[in-house]
């Protein structure tokens, strides 16, 4: 008896070591049964550079691959078979003709069946419709960047009184009380209260083992859900019965702009909005907060950027008046620094794709139902950039500041996917950086910015 079962054991672990395939894998390792490689891939690293998983990765699989430009590889991230890619021309092309999004199950259960991961590709298009005549050029021109600006200066001044401010931590009460606005309309004082609490407290680290046990990371991420999504519903069924106005985004949705009709359900608008806030504030005050330990450490950097918002509120006929669309267009080192900040802590999968078919890369076979994983890594090729890890803004002079994406450049991933509020983030960074260096500042030394997946400020980022 003890024999069947440490043979069947042996069996499993054959198995899941050399899974099967219509074709040659390519080369790696699964790693241990279920947890594969997870450890090794979530251990923290330096936020500016590719993990040691992935650069100890690059060497050994290379020279396997002729007839590509980078290597790939597969292993098993949080219980699922993975490829990762390094070549960039694989990555985009993946991008463009891949239309299921490759996320952990973890990501799936946190954000519901109806969310923007999983949606199909015509829905998707759909939302993202919607969402561009809120967060598109015009919609920030006309509807956002007044507020963006008066809460900018509110909290800036705030933080001049005391001293001190967390650049994480304010960017994401200006993003969720600008958002809350334009979405929800006008709220009630506990009712903003909570719903900024709920996200802003939200757990990070939303790549885990899809485990929904009491105590595991995932179960307490659902029972957070759970509560934000009966807070949102509530507040959006009492505004409709009441007949109190929404915001711009829900009129936008129930078809209330320009005598539209109502193009999505109370349920479906409701995962809408609690993924996009989710999504939002996880990801923008960290690159911001990146962005401005970078400017810390580079005194030219500072030196021009205090010249160009110098020069720009000397051209304000009404500086009370706060900024205009025409200013924030004029920003271009600003810009240029923004999109050299982009590129350089672009480190971790901005292609995460499921293929639905077998893929063929030279003499290997990615297969069908695998998660693609692929990185940014035309960012630190040094064809394409010279000196690639080091922060030179100037190396975008003369270049379209505006593109969000183009063959060598993915901050915001690339094919139909493209990331729906690319344009409001680099809106919210730009005028931060505006109202930041209208003052003398300094980051604190201790500073350090480190990765697990997700950007991290083990000593927070106070300025």
């Amino acid at each position: 008896m003890f024999s069947i079962i440490v043979l069947k054991l042996c069996h499993c672990i054959y198995q899941w070591s050399n899974p099967k395939c219509n074709g040659k894998l390519p080369p790696g390792s699964m790693g241990f049964p279920i947890i594969g490689e997870t450890f090794q891939f979530m251990k923290l690293h330096d936020a500016l550079q590719f993990s040691a998983f992935v650069k100890e990765r690059i060497p050994r699989f290379f020279s396997l691959f002729t007839s590509i430009h980078g290597p790939v590889f597969r292993t098993s991230l949080l219980g699922g078979k993975v490829i990762i890619s390094m070549d960039n021309e694989l990555n985009m092309e993946i991008a463009k003709t891949t239309r299921i999004p490759g996320v952990p199950k973890s990501i799936t259960r946190l954000f519901g069946d109806n969310n923007l991961f999983v949606q199909s590709i015509e829905s998707h298009k759909h939302v993202r419709s919607l969402t561009f005549q809120l967060l598109g050029s015009q919609g920030l021109k006309l509807r956002i960047m007044r507020d963006i600006d008066l809460l900018t200066r509110q909290y800036m001044e705030e933080g001049a009184r005391k001293g001190f401010l967390d650049v994480k931590e304010t960017l994401s009460k200006i993003l969720i009380e600008c958002l809350a606005k334009k979405v929800m309309g006008d709220l009630e004082p506990e009712a903003a209260k909570e719903l900024a609490l709920c996200w802003r407290n939200f757990l990070s680290g939303w790549f885990r083992f899809p485990f929904n046990f009491p105590g595991m990371g995932v179960y307490n991420m659902m029972k957070v859900r759970k509560r934000m999504m009966k807070l949102l519903k509530d507040l959006v069924l009492k505004k409709r019965a009441s007949g109190e106005e929404f915001g711009e985004f829900f009129k936008i949705i129930f078809g209330e702009k320009d005598g539209g009709k109502e193009t999505m359900s109370v349920e479906n608008a409701i995962e809408y909005i609690y993924t996009f806030f989710l999504i939002a504030n996880e990801t923008t005050p960290r690159i911001l907060a990146a962005t401005v330990k970078l400017i810390s450490e580079n005194p030219q950097v500072m030196q021009e950027l205090q010249r160009e918002h110098a020069e720009i509120v000397r051209g304000m006929t009404d500086k009370e008046a706060g900024l205009r669309w025409e200013d924030y267009k004029a920003m271009t080192f600003t810009h240029m620094v923004i999109n050299e900040s982009l590129r350089i802590t672009t480190t971790v999968p901005v292609v995460l794709r499921i293929p639905d078919h077998d893929i063929k890369v030279g003499d290997y076979t990615i297969p069908a139902g695998w998660t693609f994983m692929g990185y940014a890594s035309v960012h630190f090729n040094p064809e394409k950039y010279e000196d690639p890890l080091v922060f030179n803004p100037w190396r975008w002079k003369g270049k379209d500041l505006s593109a969000l994406v183009s063959k060598n450049y993915i901050p915001f991933g690339a094919g139909p996917r493209l990331c729906v509020g690319a344009y409001f983030a680099k809106l919210l960074m730009a005028i931060f950086i505006h109202h930041l260096c209208r003052h003398r500042w300094s980051m604190k030394a201790d500073t350090i910015v480190t990765r697990s997946y997700m950007l991290m400020f083990p000593h927070r980022c106070d300025v």
